[in-house]
């Protein structure tokens, strides 16, 4: 496969966050602790705003995903923004574990290293971070007693909040 190439491009932008994450999704990239492996898990919940005077972007994983370990054990991540001729794949990447077997090499994205991190060739924008803070969520936090809803495990999400280093568009 041809690989793509990536300019960069201003945190400024990368466009409406809402759009981007909530109705196009991403994929949230990290590398196991070893380099061996790299795997990615679609998100439909995030953030992309300022904190701290930084450009961040604020990602939720819950702790039985493959990804949350990798994630874990990373300073930095990509996070990958795909075309609608992709959502079959972001789909998969969002139902199937990939602590089994190379889920982005099923269904058909390759990764390539860009800053030291791995990322997502097929990738319309690319963004790279850098973990800053994580936290749980916890149950005495909601403030809205009907969101409980999504824990029915009571598996509350891991958020990390992460500066945006670099942005890149596919040229």
């Amino acid at each position: 496969m041809e690989q793509k190439m990536f300019t960069q491009i201003s945190p400024d932008e990368l466009g409406n966050a809402m759009k981007l994450i909530g109705k196009d999704w991403m994929l949230i990239v990290a590398r196991d602790e070893q380099g061996n492996k790299v795997n990615g898990m679609t998100a439909s919940w995030g953030f992309l705003g300022v904190m701290w005077n930084k450009n961040v972007a604020v990602c939720m994983i819950r702790p039985q995903r493959y990804t949350y370990g990798l994630v874990e054990a990373a300073d930095r991540v990509s996070l990958a923004f795909l075309s609608e001729e992709y959502r079959d794949a972001l789909r998969l990447c969002g139902s199937r574990s990939g602590r089994d077997g190379d889920k982005l090499a099923e269904v058909g994205l390759t990764t390539e290293e860009l800053d030291g991190v791995p990322v997502i060739q097929e990738a319309d924008t690319v963004v790279i971070c850098r973990k800053l803070y994580a936290d749980d969520l916890k149950k005495d936090g909601f403030l809205d007693p009907s969101l409980l809803a999504h824990y029915k495990q009571e598996d509350y999400h891991r958020m990390y909040v992460c500066e945006i280093e670099k942005v890149y568009r596919k040229v």
